[in-house]
This record gives structure tokens, sequence and C-alpha cells, in this order.
């Protein structure tokens, strides 16, 4: 099964950094099914976000790539997963990110 990785970043990213690799262990990151995932897809299009890099903001999670989701949008990615009982971990996981004011990266499929 398809998954999505999706991390707390301890450090926020700097203007030119780019984010290329997979790295899901570097932030401890909670596994989430892709077919829960497409479930809040329609919801998720609507966050600002950036893809690769703070120089490329955008909206919605890259299917195949790397977003980071700034402190700003993540209400709204919890507001998107609360209902879906299999996305518990991701939304306590949320939950304290958006209490400390810090970025999520999403490792696409």
């Amino acid at each position: 099964m398809l998954k999505h990785e999706f991390g707390m970043m301890m450090a926020d990213p700097e203007p030119g950094q780019i984010f290329e690799e997979y790295e899901p262990e570097k932030y401890d990151c909670i596994a989430v099914d892709d077919e829960y995932v497409q479930e809040v897809a329609e919801k998720l299009a609507r966050v600002s976000v950036y893809w690769h890099g703070l120089d490329r903001p955008e909206s919605g999670l890259t299917y195949h790539g790397i977003t980071l989701i700034p402190p700003e949008s993540i209400e709204e990615v919890i507001e998107a997963v609360k209902d879906v009982p299999e996305m518990r971990r991701l939304m306590e996981m949320l939950v304290v990110a958006e209490r400390e004011r810090k970025f999520v990266i999403h490792f696409g499929v």
C-alpha cells in the first residue's frame, strides 16, 4: 500500500533551501495510507503550502514530492483530517506543531 509520511520540523526551512531527499526518519514521520490522504485530498487542495522549498508557494500537497506546511496553515490541515480515525496520530502531531509554531514536512508517495 502507498504511504505518505508527515513529520514536524524542529528547525524552520530557510529561503533558498530545497528539499529533494526522501528523509522521513530525519523528521520522525508518521505514515498514513494513501487511501486516507485521498479521502481528504479535496479539503487539502486549498491549503497554502510550499513545494520543495519556501521559494515555491502552492496550494495542496504535492502527491509525488515534498510539501512544507507552514504553521499558519496547520489549522486547515487539522480541520481536514479530524474526522478520519485512521489519521488520529497525524492529528495529534499536527496539534503539537501548531501549538509550537513548527513547520510540518510531507513526503508524498
